[in-house]
């Protein structure tokens, strides 16, 4: 019988689709992070249905679209998230030992969620220095960096000796900031501290540069064509917002060069993750999955400190594979995957058959060769957020193709969007309104309604 695989999958908070050094960043040093990505497949067109922590988390974890897994926004939902159809149940059937360690945030509790065997966690957004971690059976009081001690216990979980092969969800907090949530959803301004980083790294990439996209443009320019937001930035400008805006170097080259440097924590951890994987013989039997929970921008759009919105630099994100026995070093795929695909890929990987609640798609007729037939478009949905004052009332759904984008604002007329990605890559130009593009976009609504009507399986 062939050997079953070990799953390990990396999630990073808030993490771009460019913030590593394989992905083209500018300045940024990720040895290890880029092994995996060289010794295994870079997926050039990754996205995530929800650009927000918890329902993209919980969409990784059921392979579904937040209307049907129901965790649609930052809220403690404490109570639902104990009953996702994680993929981790299946894989316990299949005879894994499993493991969540990191951040779940999905509710505030910190306890453990049915479907694992080994549970290291923490409250909501958790702290970046002397955390406190449900592990071990209940809450203890840690000194350190966060980061550092998630390696730490990653590492030692991968590398023990077992009978059964493993799966590992390993979730870092880094690069978000350290804040604190409330039970709302909101964050507690008074909390903000801002991007922390280890002594060790704190100079790290000091006087280096990002350059900027060409749709970080002069907000008036960007209203143009996105009428949409005029009441999103007069919120905004509310002193009574300020605080967690400032805190933040919203789009600045500090706030850029600050992520880079946590990043450099979340790096060594990738080392030690495959150090321990080679001590123990176990590196070439282990799919390891890397990604991020949503995307984040850096000004485009006129946005900073910011993920939740359908352009590229929200939707996109870094995705690749190391497994030698189904992926051959430095292939690269251009179909669209989701994160949604992540849940069938490993039921698949381990035996098993994903179940008709999946929505997601396996990845392993890809790894074979046989992905001629592959999605053509997906849906980005996002749900309207109380919690935070400037957001309310832009919830939206959006259907990206590999040509078009179509951004349909639910609580708004007459302000949808539409971009021609192959002339307009950096979504600046607004045709929805332009003649020449009437009947494109009368068929991205019709795919649009269908799309949203399978989501919750109408």
């Amino acid at each position: 019988m062939r050997k079953k695989p070990n799953f390990i999958v990396i999630l990073i908070d808030d993490l771009r689709y460019d913030e590593f050094g394989a992905g083209g960043h500018p300045y940024m040093k990720t040895p290890p992070i880029d092994r995996l990505a060289n010794e295994g497949a870079q997926f050039d067109n990754a996205f995530h249905t929800t650009p927000l922590c918890s329902p993209n988390r919980a969409s990784i974890l059921t392979g579904q679209y937040a209307s049907r897994h129901g965790i649609i926004d930052n809220v403690g939902r404490d109570a639902m998230s104990h009953r996702l159809a994680n993929y981790h149940l299946d894989l316990k059937r299949l005879g894994y030992e499993t493991a969540h360690i990191g951040k779940w945030h999905m509710g505030n509790d910190a306890s453990p969620r049915p479907g694992y065997d080994h549970w290291v966690s923490f409250r909501g957004q958790g702290m970046i220095t002397d955390p406190v971690f449900w592990e071990n059976g209940g809450e203890h009081k840690l000194t350190g960096y966060v980061t550092d001690l998630l390696n730490e216990r990653a590492a030692e979980f991968v590398g023990r000796r077992r009978r059964h092969p493993f799966a590992l969800f390993f979730a870092h907090k880094a690069v978000h900031p350290d804040v604190q949530q409330k039970q709302d959803g909101s964050i507690d301004a008074s909390t903000m501290q801002g991007y922390v980083l280890p002594e060790r790294h704190r100079e790290l990439y000091r006087g280096e540069t990002y350059p900027m996209r060409p749709s970080v443009l002069p907000l008036e320019k960007v209203l143009e064509q996105k009428p949409a937001w005029r009441e999103l930035f007069e919120l905004r400008k509310d002193p009574a917002n300020r605080p967690f805006l400032d805190a933040l170097h919203v789009g600045t080259q500090e706030e850029i060069r600050e992520r880079a440097a946590m990043m450099a924590s979340v790096d060594e951890g990738v080392g030690m993750l495959l150090g321990a994987l080679e001590k123990a013989g176990k590196l070439d039997n282990t799919c390891i999955v890397f990604l991020g929970d949503n995307g984040f921008f850096f000004g485009e759009h006129g946005l900073g400190a910011e993920r939740r919105f359908a352009y590229e630099e929200g939707i996109r994100t870094a995705f690749f594979v190391r497994y030698p026995k189904r992926i051959a070093p430095g292939s690269r795929y251009a179909q669209m995957v989701l994160a949604t695909d992540i849940a069938p890929t490993m039921i698949e990987l381990a035996g098993g058959k994903p179940g008709p609640q999946i929505q997601g798609r396996s990845l392993v007729p890809l790894m074979k060769g046989r992905g001629k037939r592959w999605r053509e478009s997906f849906l980005v949905e996002y749900f309207n957020e109380s919690a935070w004052p400037w957001i309310v009332g832009m919830s939206y759904k959006a259907l990206r193709t590999e040509r078009y984008k179509y951004i349909h604002w639910i609580h708004k007329e007459g302000v949808d969007e539409l971009y021609d990605l192959e002339r307009d890559p950096y979504e600046i130009t607004n045709v929805a309104g332009d003649p020449a593009y009437a009947d494109a976009a009368k068929d991205l609504r019709k795919q649009l309604r269908k799309l949203v009507a399978d989501s919750v399986g109408l």
